[in-house]
């Protein structure tokens, strides 16, 4: 066996507990000590000491277990599955079916401060039945055993009511670790919306202000669900709460929806430039277009100026290209206060198991929101256009069909059931020209239904309709009318398995030995073993692309995030040679990725002068 010592591949996701100590530890050097924070001497830096026995504090039983499982990376696997995707290529919005935990950290390395804005619809402590059954020792078998994918004779297990007076203590313990990711997914500007009814709303209130802080609170909207009467024991119940928090209330622009909207195009074809606003229409009647040169002329020279160096600057964002034209143009969006949210907001229940009933063809999901509820939310804290997004794009890229993939706002909605923020995103960008992007998350509980083994198969059923009828009506050609579908399943990598104190030497050396002859496990798949790489190793978003380089004696895959502007390379043949990856060009920054024992050493040597490598 070899001696050498490469560098491996992350097996797991990123911790976000120990990213956010790494930040403790920034601000406050004083108070690291050689076991990580020392909370006494953190404790005299803030002032707090003389405090420590009293103080205000929001608990219940389950706290600690549910802070604890922060800290446990997953080791599961997003696996891509195209064939129940719609149009994988060149979409930037995702249906992710899984445990919502685990998804989530495995999220982290890849979107955290990226999500503009998160809704979810968390299933409501009514003393039932739920089916979030955290289980922090193994929670990806925990989850492959519920819904079926470990033991086949096996049942789904569900959460039994809780007993001796834990019935709050449970939710709040499942509901704690999702809250605290969720945060950390959000950009600064960004704002979370929790739709709860009167069960939970108290609690759910002092628990976000924990996570988030209470200087963080937005806003507690009352939503109309339901009109006239009906039986009740005393209250006829027509209303739920939406609890509202921004990740810094600072910076987040208040809630208003878009009143108006006026601007400007700055249009460059070759080295022409041409211009468009309502003046130049009304004017001169060419729909708000010019020629460069007629600029001057028309505007003057200091508009010529302007739109010179704007140009240069970047202070134009790029709207649309091509091989043949370039279109740049600069936006300004008008906003009034009587168009801010009222707290009292009307979006009623029925209308949201109407819609669910026209696309899919039956009554399939129970008490789905509205699609006008987060379309309105989305309406009011994301940015209607296109041009004006998370991440503009880089004018010299490269690969023009992948630029809208770049921009628009994230949609977060990890409760996703029936999909209806995919809906509302999908519907809102078609009303206003954005380019909004979603990111769904569901488990796949099992429902009893005769066309749907799931709820997570009627979400996807419900966004693939939505997108053909789209698709049957007049579309921009920039519209992204599609999602990836990933699934959470076990590593396509081996994963170390912890054996008992008293296991011998040479069972020790037989599992470092499997570990390093074969780390891929049977039945491995190219497109896994990539994904799995990607997300816990490289940190790149989901949509990322894969181009396949095929040399006579080597299939290599470069796999390249376009938002990031970083690639890797990877090879799993089981037979490395230098002399044909030579062929590649790759310079000392690129990313090399292979299997260890695929290579001898004097490849492995080769290889480490040539660029970064790692092994799986």
């Amino acid at each position: 066996m070899t001696t050498r010592r490469l560098p491996s591949v992350e097996h797991e996701s990123s911790s976000p507990l120990a990213d956010r100590i790494e930040a403790l530890k920034a601000l406050f050097p004083e108070a690291t000590s050689e076991d990580g924070i020392d909370f006494d001497a953190l404790a005299d830096l803030l002032g707090k000491s003389e405090d420590r026995n009293e103080k205000y504090n929001f608990s219940w039983w389950g706290k600690q277990e549910a802070m604890r499982s922060l800290s446990q990376p997953s080791q599961a696997s997003l696996k891509p599955a195209p064939e129940e995707s719609v149009n994988w290529n060149d979409t930037g919005n995702l249906f992710i079916e899984g445990e919502n935990l685990e998804v989530l950290k495995l999220l982290h390395n890849s979107y955290a401060g990226r999500v503009k804005m998160i809704y979810i619809d968390p299933p409501y402590n009514t003393g039932n039945d739920y089916v979030y059954s955290d289980n922090y020792s193994d929670p990806l078998d925990q989850y492959l055993r519920e819904t079926g994918q470990v033991d086949e004779n096996g049942n789904y297990q569900t959460s039994r009511p809780e007993k001796n007076g834990r019935k709050h203590s449970k939710w709040l313990t499942m509901m704690y670790p999702r809250l605290a990711l969720a945060r950390q997914l959000l950009r600064d500007d960004g704002v979370i919306f929790v739709s709860i009814d009167d069960n939970e709303v108290h609690h759910l209130r002092m628990l976000m202000n924990m996570v988030f802080g209470e200087e963080n609170f937005v806003a507690e909207f009352t939503v109309i669900r339901a009109e006239g009467g009906g039986l009740a024991k005393q209250v006829v119940k027509g209303h739920d709460y939406l609890l509202a928090f921004a990740k810094n209330i600072v910076i987040f622009e208040p809630l208003k929806k878009p009143k108006d909207v006026r601007g400007k195009k700055v249009w460059r074809d070759g080295e022409e430039y041409w211009i468009e606003d309502d003046w130049l229409r009304r004017e001169f009647g060419k729909y708000g277009t010019c020629y460069y040169e007629e600029v001057e002329e028309i505007k003057g020279i200091q508009k010529k100026i302007e739109i010179d160096r704007g140009v240069k600057s970047g202070k134009y964002v790029l709207i649309e290209k091509s091989p043949n034209k370039t279109v740049v143009g600069r936006y300004r969006l008008l906003r009034e206060d009587g168009s801010k949210f009222h707290s009292v907001l009307k979006h009623l229940n029925s209308n949201g198991k109407n819609e669910v009933s026209f696309i899919l063809g039956n009554e399939v999901f129970p008490f789905p929101k509205p699609v006008s509820l987060a379309k309105e939310l989305a309406l009011g804290v994301t940015f209607f256009s296109r041009y004006n997004s998370e991440a503009q794009p880089n004018p010299t890229q490269p690969n023009p069909t992948q630029e809208h993939l770049f921009g628009g706002d994230i949609v977060l909605d990890f409760f996703a059931g029936s999909a209806t923020t995919a809906h509302a995103v999908l519907a809102q960008n078609r009303e206003d020209g954005g380019n909004r992007r979603f990111i769904m998350v569901q488990l796949p509980e099992p429902m009893d239904h005769p066309e749907y083994a799931n709820i997570a198969e009627v979400g996807k059923e419900r966004i693939r309709r939505v997108i053909k009828r789209m698709r049957e009506e007049e579309t921009r050609p920039d519209e992204d009318l599609g999602f990836r579908v990933f699934k959470l399943d076990k590593s396509p990598r081996r994963q170390w398995q912890d054996l008992p104190p008293d296991t011998s030497a040479e069972a020790y050396q037989r599992q470092l030995e499997l570990f390093i002859a074969e780390p891929l496990v049977e039945g491995w798949a190219v497109a896994d073993v990539i994904a799995d790489v990607a997300v816990k190793e490289a940190g790149f978003g989901l949509s990322y692309r894969i181009e396949q380089i095929a040399l006579s004696e080597q299939t290599i895959y470069k796999v390249i995030d376009d938002k990031r502007e970083q690639h890797f390379y990877i090879c799993l043949d089981n037979n490395i040679s230098f002399e044909m990856v030579r062929q590649l060009g790759l310079a000392l920054d690129d990313l090399f990725i292979f299997r260890d024992s695929a290579v001898d050493d004097s490849t492995a040597a080769n290889l480490a002068l040539t660029c970064r490598v790692k092994s799986l």
